[in-house]
């Protein structure tokens, strides 16, 4: 068994690889330039939404508030004539990066903790490379990738946009297995 703290070094690296390349994926790569769309008529929404006063959280439009509201006939017709989606509000104002960057570096170092964690009680000292490699590699890459799965399933997200976060989490992953397969302890 190799304890979390032997491992303190490639939980850190991989934690501030995997965001480095999350930022060159968003901010430098265009496969995700495509992921929003914007609305025909942005200012006739806006102008919708702002007496709303909506608080942040998520919307569903038309609203369900159990199964059984699928009965009445009144919200059938709402869901054939549409538009049916789903709606996140977050605060008004121009968006802050600072906060969000640290919570990313959080997110990324916590995966890198529990990938260690089992790393640690699946492999001994002086593991092979390609041993640590496999198992680190695939728990980041599930940690990472598979999340959004069940918002296409349930939410109506593009599957498309799935696939490219998979992709991502490739990278991610790999990045990980990497630091981890390097750095294991020997």
């Amino acid at each position: 068994m190799v304890t979390i703290g032997a491992l303190w070094l490639p939980i850190l690296l991989s934690a501030v690889s995997v965001w480095v390349a999350s930022a060159i994926i968003w901010m430098v790569m265009p496969h995700h330039k495509s992921d929003y769309g914007k609305f025909p008529d942005e200012d006739a929404v806006r102008q919708a939404l702002a007496p709303q006063n909506l608080a942040p959280g998520l919307y569903d439009v038309p609203h369900i508030t159990s199964p059984s509201d699928l009965k009445d006939v009144e919200l059938g017709r709402k869901f054939e004539e549409g538009p049916v989606g789903y709606f996140t509000a977050v605060p008004a104002g121009v968006p802050t990066m600072g906060s969000k960057i640290l919570l990313s570096v959080v997110f990324y170092f916590v995966i890198s903790v529990v990938v260690a964690y089992l790393a640690g009680r699946t492999f001994a000292q002086g593991e092979d490379y390609l041993a640590v490699f496999r198992i680190t590699g695939t728990v980041a890459w599930l940690a990472y990738g598979t999340a959004t799965v069940p918002d296409a399933i349930w939410f109506g997200r593009p599957w498309s946009q799935v696939g490219k976060g998979l992709l991502d989490a490739l990278v991610y992953a790999l990045l990980t297995a990497g630091f981890f397969g390097w750095l294991w302890p020997a």
